[in-house]
């Protein structure tokens, strides 16, 4: 296939760390993962993971959480699902500290078998706090993160699926970030989509098709409608929409739809709605 012997791990290294490769899709600073990416994934557990690594003791998987973190910190590209697997262990230092506040006798060597006759009928008034203290923080966020935050995508996708089942969509092109979308996981019709290519090129300083079209959406705009036919519906988000709104009116678009996307921005521009563009003649079905 790549008419060369190819040793996969060896890639790897290469393309990470020697080259660093992935820094193609972003950077971030050194601490990142420190001050933001694994604080927030923790969250507000993050006061009784302290705890737990401090009166539990339990160096070796201390070690391990510093050393993973401290790893990918090298890298200057940087996700939260790198991470992940270290994840477990933070928590778990979390629930030691919670026992604790449960059952100071937790953290006392057992010198005898312990007789567990005594039961207790409701929780020690700081577990109680605890408690709500991690329900109090984790359910609104769990809340805003599943349902609200950058939910664009999918709204797009759901309406274009209703517009295809109508017979109303015809083509679409994605003026995004690629795989912005869950593109036919949710349109479920064999339609021609097609989205901004990202593909890292060899050669450094030149830039894919995507960052061509975010550097310039206008001159972009121009060389596709010189080079290629209009697709029925064009969706791009509002930071970009502002950019083209007169290229597209010219080209007989209009737009049909605007969803929201996000109330702050995450790793670039503001990206507040996602809107669908459909061209007039196709409007009229």
């Amino acid at each position: 296939m790549y008419g060369t012997w190819v040793l996969v791990p060896l890639n790897f290294l290469k393309f990470n760390f020697l080259s660093s490769g992935g820094d193609y899709y972003g950077t971030h600073k050194w601490h990142w993962y420190f001050t933001q990416g694994f604080t927030v994934m923790v969250f507000s557990h993050i006061p009784f993971c302290i705890a737990g690594i401090i009166y539990s003791k339990q160096w070796k998987f201390t070690g391990l959480l510093a050393w993973v973190l401290g790893f990918y910190s090298i890298l200057g590209h940087k996700e939260f699902r790198f991470v992940l697997p270290v994840l477990p262990i933070a928590l778990i230092f979390s629930g030691y500290s919670l026992a604790m506040i449960e059952d100071p006798s937790v953290s006392s060597p057992p010198h005898k078998e312990k007789e567990f006759s005594k039961k207790h009928n409701k929780y020690p008034p700081k577990m109680t706090a605890a408690i709500l203290f991690l329900l109090a923080t984790n359910i609104p966020m769990a809340l805003y993160m599943s349902l609200v935050h950058q939910r664009g995508p999918e709204d797009v996708m759901n309406h274009l699926a209703k517009e295809a089942f109508q017979g109303k969509v015809k083509s679409i092109l994605f003026l995004t970030p690629c795989h912005a979308t869950p593109y036919y996981s949710m349109l479920h019709r064999n339609l021609p989509m097609q989205f901004l290519d990202c593909t890292p090129s060899e050669e450094k300083g030149v830039l894919d098709e995507s960052d061509r079209f975010m550097t310039d959406p206008v001159s972009f705009m121009s060389k596709f409608a010189n080079n290629s036919s209009f697709p029925s519906h064009i969706v791009l988000f509002e930071s970009e929409e502002q950019k083209l709104r007169s290229s597209l009116i010219s080209f007989d678009y209009r737009e049909e739809k605007r969803f929201f996307n996000a109330h702050f921005k995450v790793d670039r521009d503001l990206q507040a709605s996602v809107v669908v563009y459909v061209r007039i003649i196709y409007s009229l079905i």
